[in-house]
């Protein structure tokens, strides 16, 4: 049995281009092409249009791929969602993280990339390119899940993962800015990331942060 996937894409090229590709998977059929949310989510009212997994653009109008996803995890939390996107913006990447994506690739994605991401996302839950892996943390240790954490850096990544600034987050954990600020320089060295959104994928991975 195939896994079902839609393609959300406003360039009409590069959707049919993708929807082409994703066809000739051996896994995988498409079941529905869509130039932007609000059309997809139109969709999904027939039952047989709900994917396993959807190719999410972000910049579309009427409802862009942020909001999009926001709205199927809350409304669809089976169907996985993989943007596919040009943005490299860092801003842009963490906030379609939290929004739920499983996975983040770009649209000059080799054909064999794609299908190994959709067979990940289906297998395992979720599915980072080293490319943008590399973009965004550097490197992250080889025994990354054997580092320990004390309680309070558990808390204060979880805090992390979600939308407050740091100086909120110090307000909710009852501590001075200038102590969070040591948390956070005291996880990155542990964990070896070089920013939030590395902290944010360490916390999906390992388990601290559902999207």
């Amino acid at each position: 049995m195939k896994h079902k996937v839609a393609v959300v894409d406003d360039h009409t090229l590069l959707l049919e281009a993708i929807g082409g590709l994703v066809s000739d998977f051996e896994n995988f059929e498409v079941v529905c092409l869509c130039k932007n949310g609000q059309e997809f989510l139109n969709k999904l009212k027939i039952p047989s249009n709900i994917p396993d997994v959807v190719l999410m653009d972000i910049n579309m109008p009427l409802l862009d791929g942020i909001e999009t996803t926001a709205i199927l995890k809350e409304q669809f939390p089976k169907v996985k969602v993989v943007a596919l996107s040009v943005e490299e913006n860092e801003k842009t990447i963490l906030k379609m993280l939290r929004a739920g994506a499983k996975g983040y690739l770009m649209k000059d994605t080799k054909k064999e990339i794609l299908e190994e991401a959709l067979n990940q996302v289906i297998e395992k839950g979720y599915y980072h390119t080293n490319t943008i892996s590399k973009l965004l943390i550097g490197s992250l240790t080889k025994d990354e899940t054997e580092v320990e954490l004390k309680e309070r850096e558990v808390a204060f990544i979880k805090h992390a993962c979600t939308e407050m600034t740091y100086k909120e987050i110090a307000e909710k954990m009852f501590l001075s800015p200038k102590t969070i600020e040591g948390y956070r320089d005291s996880i990155y060295e542990k964990l070896h990331l070089k920013n939030r959104i590395g902290l944010v994928l360490y916390a999906i991975r390992n388990g601290l942060f559902e999207p």
